[in-house]
């Protein structure tokens, strides 16, 4: 007799516990309560983006900081202004640039006074026609 009240109680405890796992599960998976897990996913997620752009502009200001040390930018380093060379007594203040064979500037006669200055562009040696996919080649 005893041995059939022990496994009549073991029966029943069993059977609460497995009505109780069930009634959770249930619960768990109602529309509200999914929809509430979402929400809180949510909201976690959503905090753990704001702590790391957080981290991501502290890291950038850091950065930014350690920069401008470096390129005395914080004002720690003089930094003069660039000086302009002025031109020298009748030396041009512009570049001499020849004109493209092939071209109407290039049949106008050289001025009558040509002269040569450190600024002056050298003409390449290979001549515009010549070069492959020009639109002055004379083969087409």
């Amino acid at each position: 007799m005893v041995r059939r009240i022990f496994w009549m109680a073991v029966g029943a405890g069993a059977t609460v516990w497995a009505m109780n796992k069930a009634n959770e599960a249930v619960h768990r998976l109602t529309p509200d309560s999914l929809s509430g897990t979402a929400a809180r996913g949510a909201l976690h997620l959503g905090d753990a983006a704001k702590r790391f752009a957080r981290d991501v502009r502290a890291g950038m200001a850091e950065r930014e900081e350690q920069l401008r040390g470096d390129l005395g930018l914080d004002g720690t380093a003089v930094v003069e202004p660039a000086r302009r060379r002025a031109p020298l007594r009748g030396e041009p203040t512009y570049r001499a640039i020849s004109a493209a064979p092939g071209s109407p500037a290039a049949a106008l006669p050289p001025p009558r006074r040509t002269r040569t200055t450190p600024q002056a562009i050298d003409s390449p040696s290979r001549r515009l026609d010549e070069l492959p996919g020009s639109p002055n080649r004379k083969d087409h």
